[in-house]
């Protein structure tokens, strides 16, 4: 199909009713819905390039991107309760975002999370009224009724591929017996009644070709005329008229170019670089943007604060045979299995790596706390080097989140990127459950589905211990992020809110922010979904179109 107006060497045009900024996971979904109105002229920007990659499309390439020019990625600084290490940090830098370059599975996270961000001052955002928004995103090739969508433009489906070593999780999972003495159930949809339990991932994908927020939404979308989409542009700052926005100043090659919006900017740029944005255009902690010589347009302390993300470590097994899917993709190989991709959408491409898994209470608080994530792969952590040998890993991930970090600029220049603080495991409950995590990924290893595929633990290894002393140790030294990062423009009421529930930004006119930077608490579960949910939201609060029905 055609696709929306893309930019020319020159742009003539300079004036749009609105600018959404990121064309990332939830930006494509507002520019989408606000274009659905022919009346308004509306404008995409991306910095990064284009989504015309194969890679894009597959399933099973989406490693591959990590570390182009179709992501950021940088380290955080230092954390103290981690060893002083830096962790890795990735960020798509596409059109479809991470959503363009993840794994694409597809948990909302629980009731129990929306229903808590509307206690906390969120009105209007309880687990019920967010579930038609969900709905109203979602094309499920499996699951209706009152908790799924069908008639969406984001696919959600079951796996084309299930590894042989998935299948055995699956097994061994259930043949492992829980604190509380039963043994584990099978859950075959983690986005319904119940999150607790083990299962196969439902992933935003249909028969083995990923559905990001641009192919979506925009690339297999009808041509609008009032929609154009700019790559390889990079937004320097907003632009203010007193305390409204009117515009973003855009960098292209060697030119800046003034943008103007009549009705609203919308900043979908992500949890690093909306508030990033924010503080180069005068809008956030008065003294910290003193410091880098920013005019200050309004002191808004929570602009950068209350930075989230899930952590996990791995605990890895060198495997008997040569089954895992290291390997699978070289040399003549590599070959027949894009021509099996290309022309049958089968085959070991068709498989988003993080094919199941499984959300356990292991706090006893009655809500699942931890997610073990399984692959017929290696999780050794990003960064390092991946290990030349046949593993298979369990990788338990807190999906509580009890620190709080902070991102800052490292200095006035659009180009450099932000600094991330994130006090990783600066909360003990965190290095609890990561504890807990990994003797239940060591117990569902030891069983016999499992076990039979096992020649022996890798990492942590035998050399460490089962103690909580030797656990902690090992925490500390392999705990890395789930690249799930939210929570720096939080919503809400109070002196560290940045937007309230409408999204609108406190204090300023013609300014929303639209991205997993909203979320006064993480979701416990990945976070693209709820994204997505978001971005739809702010579509409606912009178009006062008809909600959805639940």
């Amino acid at each position: 199909m055609s696709m929306p107006k893309a930019l020319d060497p020159a742009p003539a045009e300079r004036d749009f009713d609105y600018i959404v900024v990121g064309g990332g996971a939830a930006g494509c979904v507002v520019a989408a819905r606000l274009s659905e109105d022919p009346s308004k002229r509306v404008l995409l920007i991306e910095a990064g390039p284009h989504a015309r990659h194969p890679l894009i499309r597959m399933a099973g390439g989406f490693f591959k991107l990590h570390g182009t020019s179709r992501s950021y990625l940088f380290k955080s600084e230092p954390a103290e309760a981690a060893n002083g290490r830096q962790m890795p940090l990735l960020q798509g830098r596409t059109l479809g975002g991470g959503t363009a370059i993840n794994a694409m599975v597809y948990i909302r996270g629980q009731r129990e999370d929306f229903d808590g961000w509307a206690a906390n001052g969120c009105e209007g955002w309880s687990y019920e009224e967010v579930l038609p928004f969900f709905k109203r995103a979602e094309n499920n090739s499996r699951l209706g009724g009152r908790l799924h969508g069908c008639n969406g433009p984001l696919r959600v489906s079951d796996n084309a591929h299930r590894h042989v070593l998935s299948s055995a999780f699956i097994l061994a999972a259930q043949q492992t017996q829980g604190e509380d003495g039963l043994p584990t159930a099978y859950n075959h949809d983690f986005n319904g009644e119940r999150q607790q339990g083990v299962g196969y991932y439902q992933t935003m994908c249909y028969r083995g070709e990923r559905s990001s927020t641009f192919s979506a939404y925009i690339g297999l979308g009808k041509t609008r005329d009032n929609l154009t989409v700019w790559t390889d542009a990079n937004v320097c700052k907003i632009l203010f008229s007193g305390t409204r926005a009117i515009g973003v100043r855009v960098r292209m090659s060697e030119d800046d170019l003034d943008i103007f919006a009549a009705r609203e900017v919308v900043l979908s740029a992500g949890t690093f670089m909306t508030p990033k944005l924010l503080m180069l255009s005068g809008v956030g902690p008065a003294e910290h943007l003193k410091e880098h010589g920013i005019e200050v347009i309004l002191d808004v302390p929570g602009v950068g604060e209350n930075y989230q993300d899930h952590l996990l470590v791995p605990v890895d097994a060198d495997l008997k045979q040569p089954i895992s899917l290291m390997g699978q993709d070289r040399g003549w190989r590599a070959v027949s299995n894009g021509l099996q991709w290309l022309l049958f959408r089968s085959g070991v491409l068709t498989s988003n790596v993080v094919e199941c898994g499984g959300f356990y209470d292991l706090d006893g608080d009655g809500r699942a706390d931890t997610q073990l994530n399984a692959l017929a792969a290696s999780s050794c952590g990003w960064g390092d080097p991946i290990p030349q040998v046949h593993r298979f890993s369990l990788a338990p991930l807190c999906n509580t989140c009890h620190s709080r970090g902070t991102v800052r600029l490292r200095s006035a220049d659009p180009a450099d990127m932000p600094k991330v603080q994130g006090n990783y495991l600066s909360g003990a409950q965190e290095v609890s459950n990561l504890i807990k995590g990994i003797r239940l990924a060591r117990k569902i290893m030891a069983a016999p589905a499992l076990a039979r595929h096992i020649k022996s633990e890798s990492l942590p290894g035998p050399g460490v211990g089962d103690s909580d002393e030797a656990l902690e140790a090992y925490v500390r030294a392999r705990v890395g992020t789930a690249l799930h990062p939210a929570g720096t423009c939080a919503m809400g009421l109070g002196p560290k809110a940045v937007v309230d529930a409408q999204l609108r930004v406190h204090g300023l006119q013609g300014l929303r922010i639209a991205d997993a930077s909203i979320m006064p608490n993480i979701v416990r579960g990945n976070t693209a979904a709820a994204t997505i949910m978001i971005a739809e939201r702010a579509a409606v609060f912009i178009n006062h179109f008809e909600q959805p029905q639940r």
